[in-house]
């Protein structure tokens, strides 16, 4: 990680470097992947037992594969009582704050005899998925059962990796009972998501997958969007941070890695328009890193990915953060809402040098599964609309479609699309003798 002047040429090969962690870059590991949902597709349990050996090292059949009460009461012997009351404190907000993003099916009727509307219809069945691997994450359990259950799905499976012990981790088995799942099965990896994306003789078929996972789970899905919805292929995690003169460098070098831990592959990138900040957040991390567990993968990713670049305005390091359109965002200005109403592209904006990133991430109520890669773009967090369907409602009387058939009719042939306009002909043709 160095401190750069940023340049239109410097901002290009920082965008070119980040865009090469896509799920695009991995023609090798999409073929394996294909491969692997193939297997699924034909062989169900099967292909998933032999997969759950061949990767994680456990023998399933199909009567451990899901888990049970017991071990659910197991989890909660396990799991430490004060992490249970954090969880519990963190779903009230979380609950929360998706509960106002619930939508009401609609109808507009008019006097001219048309009623339109819009009918919201839950999913009948979702399935989450939790990676396991380098760490254990109840918060993303939390945070993509909650606003399924809001929304009214009306069953959530979880697939999650086991252990070598054949066990999913407690703390992921009582974050996924407090928040509301209905089954969860031990099956990680592409084999999980082909298994609720073609459904097996255990795991039954969704209507949409949830939840990041690594590079094979993000192709996996990939491959199976439109067998099933999906809430976006996850990257790598990301963190920008958007600060003046008057940030804290403290803060600020301890905010970029606390993202940075989560992967070799993860970005962290301070855009400032001090060139003191940048020296004194250098200094800052130099002086973090060696107090931090996970110290190897941050370095990885800070030569990789790790970015401190000095602008010569505020405008410019604007320009430059819509241009990452972060997943993270945290503005540290003498102003950050003011800096806020510039910005158009990231996943989650922290506001002020009191709202760190973990904040989001584990408390606040705002959903933490966020688009990578650029995608915050067009893309958005989760949340409860990502669950449920729109229908649109169609009413016309006799009488208002009489008002308007001839501009249909007219339209329609103006497409060559005869058949089309006759329809709408056929009601009237009497009349029009």
């Amino acid at each position: 990680m160095k401190i750069e002047k940023l340049t239109a040429s410097t901002k290009e090969k920082m965008l070119k470097e980040l865009s090469s962690r896509s799920a695009g870059s991995y023609p090798e590991i999409e073929k394996t992947v294909a491969g692997i949902i193939g297997k699924v597709a034909s062989d169900g349990d099967r292909a998933l037992f032999e997969y759950t050996e061949q990767f994680d090292h456990v023998r399933l059949n199909a009567g451990t594969m899901e888990v049970t009460k017991d071990e659910i009461k197991e989890a909660y012997d396990q799991v430490d009582s004060e992490l249970l009351r954090v969880m519990r404190r963190a779903l009230v907000n979380i609950r929360a704050y998706h509960e106002k993003q619930v939508r009401q099916s609609w109808i507009d009727a008019r006097e001219d005899g048309t009623i339109l509307g819009q009918k919201i219809t839950p999913l009948r069945r979702c399935g989450v998925y939790v990676p396991g691997g380098r760490a254990v994450y109840p918060s993303s359990v939390l945070m993509n059962i909650v606003p399924a259950r809001v929304a009214g799905v009306n069953e959530i499976i979880m697939c999650t990796p086991p252990g070598k012990d054949g066990r999913v981790t407690p703390s992921t088995v009582v974050a996924a009972v407090e928040a509301g799942v209905d089954r969860i099965f031990k099956v990680g990896g592409a084999q999980a998501i082909a298994a609720m994306a073609y459904g097996t003789e255990s795991i039954p078929k969704v209507d949409k997958i949830t939840g990041p996972g690594n590079i094979f789970v993000a192709m996996a899905k990939k491959a199976v969007y439109g067998i099933v919805g999906i809430d976006s292929i996850a990257g790598p995690s990301e963190i920008t941070v958007l600060a003046d003169e008057t940030a804290n460098a403290h803060f600020v070098a301890a905010d970029l890695l606390s993202q940075a831990e989560h992967d070799p592959m993860a970005s962290a990138i301070l855009v400032t328009t001090s060139e003191k900040l940048a020296q004194d957040v250098y200094q800052e991390i130099q002086g973090f890193l060696p107090k931090l567990s996970r110290r190897e993968i941050i370095e990885k990713s800070l030569e990789g990915y790790g970015h401190i670049f000095v602008a010569d305005t505020l405008e410019d390091a604007v320009e430059t953060v819509n241009a990452v359109a972060s997943e993270h965002l945290e503005i540290m200005t003498a102003h950050p809402f003011e800096v806020m109403t510039g910005i158009r592209n990231a996943g989650a904006i922290f506001l002020g040098e009191y709202s760190s990133e973990p904040l989001g991430d584990y408390f606040a109520g705002p959903n933490h599964v966020l688009p990578t890669s650029g995608t915050a773009r067009f893309f958005s967090p989760l949340s409860v609309d990502d669950f449920i369907k729109k229908s649109s409602l169609v009413y016309y009387s006799k009488n208002a479609l009489k008002a308007v058939h001839k501009d249909i009719e007219s339209f329609a042939k103006a497409e060559q699309l005869t058949a089309h306009a006759n329809s709408i002909a056929v009601r009237f043709e009497k009349e029009e003798e």
